[in-house]
């Protein structure tokens, strides 16, 4: 007697194949089946008749590593069909940490580099822990979806250096104690080690984060410390992952491969056909990583991930060139200099030069939408282009961005249109998701919770396969969704609908699915904001063999297992090892 049979679906296993109508029987987590079965052979029946069956999604690229502390289920990731996720990236886990004034530090860190809310981590996280042990332990038995963490090297650099972690090089004695904190985390089952040398990202005080301070070396011995640990990984993010890699980026990241005899990933690619070199050269770069024998994958979105953007607060904008000095401001010196003509051409000249790289994007001024007002004066202005506002007016698209952003004391919620949303792009785009070393992801998902919202592409992509450009088989987007990274991280059983395969399982309705509209909801502990989509379509979701997403809403069950290294991981290879 099986405990489940979905009957009836058409079964889109992962594999990349075409879907076929069958039945799959599930006992004890696991796929027990997959034929045609009678209905008396099982405990329980689902009706598939119409839906697609599907590996559950594997989100590879998110920073859930707080908030599965007031959210066990990892909203909305859950709704859109995600039943496993990778944190811990970009450097930042929050673990380990050997004092207050570590907890202190890594969360002011989390607020600035990753968006999060300061009321929302000083109230929905205690702290209480100190190895990786201690906090992947405080997670067992209490997620929703599988999950697995990545061992950050800016909780390791401030465990032991404290507060000279972001003021210089580290000593042999103390890299020595990092590798011996690091392996203690993988033993523990972290998945690998990750670290940042990007410069968006800063601390608390402004300062680099921790990693990007350290020498080479460190960042060499750290990362081979992996070759010890079977199943672990690698994940880093560096200037080049913006801007195109330079040779010494190329060099760091093939030496950190084959030091670690591990892939490693990256994030985030972006494909734009204003800047075509961009993306080819940071194509290249993992190939010339395969060349050596190593191993290093771009994670992209198949998605134009929505977003917020405001000039009262840090966010992308801050980022283009020369627009720092004067974001930072007090604000009334901000509003002054906001409103100074001269000031206005040389940030608007700024952001059309080549030097904003990939935050060009954002510079479509006339694509900005009016998202929310606080004026009188801009009273009729919510929902409407920035572009067809400037047009009543006579005035230039930015300046009139800017004077609605004025007269709302800095506060006007703005919808920015994306650049890279043409034809061309698109075709790029299409190319590259087929690429060895491209793989679907990037999420960010738990991260600018209150500008940026991507945890929806999996929904949001499937439905473009379907109904939208049509640019990729919906079997070929499941297969980039699941069995990819699944692969990539060496996961056991997962990834795929196959007998003896965990019952990871998504349910849906190919004639509704899609990700709702974006909306601000104060959901957060302190009801301090989160941009949020829902998702439509989606009926049901498995984890485990458990029903945690009945009818499209989430049910109060944690079937979730903490994803540890060795143990639900076996080794990815890399070329220099086959």
């Amino acid at each position: 007697m099986f405990d489940l049979i979905i009957k009836d679906g058409t079964v889109i296993d992962g594999t990349g194949s075409p879907g076929v109508k069958t039945d799959i029987a599930v006992s004890d987590g696991k796929i027990s089946d997959i034929g045609s079965f009678d209905s008396s052979e099982a405990k329980e029946i689902v009706n598939a008749e119409d839906m697609i069956v599907c590996p559950g999604f594997i989100d590879p690229h998110t920073h859930y590593d707080a908030q599965l502390f007031w959210d066990p289920y990892a909203s909305p990731s859950n709704l859109h069909g995600v039943t496993s996720v990778v944190m811990g990236n970009c450097g930042f886990s929050i673990a380990p940490i050997s004092d207050a004034s570590d907890a202190q530090y890594l969360g002011a860190m989390l607020v600035q580099v990753e968006g999060m809310s300061a009321e929302a981590l000083r109230l929905g996280v205690d702290w209480e822990w100190n190895s990786f042990e201690d906090y992947l332990g405080r997670l067992d038995g209490n997620v929703g979806v599988n999950v697995a963490a990545m061992v950050g090297h800016c909780a390791l650099r401030r465990t032991v250096m404290k507060d000279d972690a972001v003021k210089r090089e580290a000593t042999e004695d103390e890299i020595a104690k990092m590798q011996k904190l690091l392996g203690e985390a993988l033993e523990a089952g972290g998945l690998g080690f990750s670290t940042s040398r990007s410069f968006t990202h800063t601390d608390g005080d402004g300062l680099p984060v921790p990693s990007r301070v350290a020498s080479t070396e460190e960042v060499l011995a750290l990362a081979e410390v992996c070759e010890k640990y079977p199943g672990t990984t690698l994940e880093w993010v560096a200037d080049g992952c913006l801007n195109g890699f330079s040779d010494e980026e190329v060099e760091l990241m093939t030496q950190m491969s084959l030091r670690a005899r591990r892939p490693l990933n990256w994030n985030v690619l972006t494909v734009d056909s204003a800047r075509p070199d961009d993306y080819r050269n940071q194509i290249n770069a993992c190939e010339r990583v395969a060349e050596e024998g190593g191993k290093a994958v771009a994670l992209t979105m198949p998605i134009l991930v929505g977003m917020t953007m405001h000039f009262h607060s840090f966010c992308a904008l801050y980022k283009l060139p020369g627009w720092d000095e004067i974001m930072t401001l007090p604000e009334d010196e901000k509003k002054q200099k906001l409103a100074d003509p001269s000031v206005r051409k040389l940030l608007e000249e700024n952001a059309a030069s080549p030097e904003a790289g990939v935050f060009s994007r954002l510079t479509g001024w006339g694509r900005y939408r009016i998202g929310e007002t606080f004026s009188e004066e801009n009273e009729g202005l919510d929902g409407r282009l920035v572009s067809d506002i400037a047009r009543e007016r006579g005035a230039r698209d930015f300046y009139t961005l800017l004077d609605i952003v004025l007269a709302d004391d800095l506060k006007t919620v703005l919808w920015p249109g994306p650049t890279d949303d043409d034809p061309s792009s698109w075709l790029m785009r299409q190319t590259i998701w087929e690429h060895e070393e491209v793989m679907i992801g990037g999420s960010d998902a738990g991260a600018h919770l209150d500008r940026m919202a991507g945890a929806s592409y999996p929904t949001e992509w499937i439905q473009d396969c379907l109904s939208g450009r049509e640019l990729a088989p919906v079997e070929k987007a499941i297969e980039h969704m699941t069995d990819v990274p699944a692969k990539f991280f060496g996961l056991v059983n997962r990834g795929r609908i196959e007998k003896g395969f965990c019952a990871d399982l998504v349910i849906f309705n190919p004639e509704q699915i899609n990700a709702q509209n974006l909306k601000i909801l104060n959901d957060l502990p302190g009801e301090s904001p989160r941009l949020y989509a829902g998702a439509e379509g989606i009926d049901k979701v498995f984890v485990n063999g458990v029903l945690t997403i009945n009818d499209g809403l989430p049910t109060e069950a944690l079937p979730g297992v903490v994803l540890r290294s060795g143990i639900h991981t076996v080794t990815n290879p890399i070329p220099a090892d086959r």
